[in-house]
């Protein structure tokens, strides 16, 4: 079984990370929406919004992911753990996925380089909450540090 840290010193920081990150993207997708409304749904050109480029695909795909992490960030718990893991994987195999897609007819979602690089340093961040956001009991804890130590458990 993988030794993943139970209750890290900063998994508040990890949260609040999670959160601005998740807030970023709702915002855009938002104001992707508004401003890309007259274009194709798959339209592969797009506008620039808040630095990065979407169509009204993307502006919708952005909303949904913002507010799950989003709302990921504010229950917290393991359920935090489950939507960041889930989302940096997402957001790294997407950003891979459209790199490969940028100069061809493929880009549906209008992506640029700069999406692409944003792409994946959020999905590095949601990975790193993901990994050091789990909580649990402080015998949990323990043990868990035990085990990663190689040092028995105190009783």
């Amino acid at each position: 079984m993988a030794h993943i840290p139970i209750n890290h010193p900063l998994r508040p920081v990890y949260r609040a990370l999670s959160g601005l990150i998740g807030l970023y993207v709702l915002i855009f997708g938002i104001i992707g929406f508004i401003q890309t409304s007259g274009l194709d749904f798959f339209a592969r050109h797009g506008e620039w919004v808040l630095g990065l480029r979407t169509n009204p695909a993307f502006s919708i795909l952005s909303i949904i992911t913002g507010l799950a992490v989003l709302a990921g960030a504010v229950v917290g718990r393991n359920l935090f753990v489950l939507i960041n893991l889930a989302a940096g994987g997402v957001f790294l195999i997407a950003g891979m996925a459209m790199m490969t897609l940028l100069r061809t007819d493929a880009n549906i979602l209008a992506f640029s380089m700069v999406n692409c690089i944003m792409s994946f340093i959020f999905g590095m961040v949601f990975l790193a909450a993901g990994l050091y956001g789990k909580v649990g009991t402080p015998e949990d804890a323990e043990a868990e540090t035990a085990f990663r130590t190689g040092e028995p458990a105190h009783q």
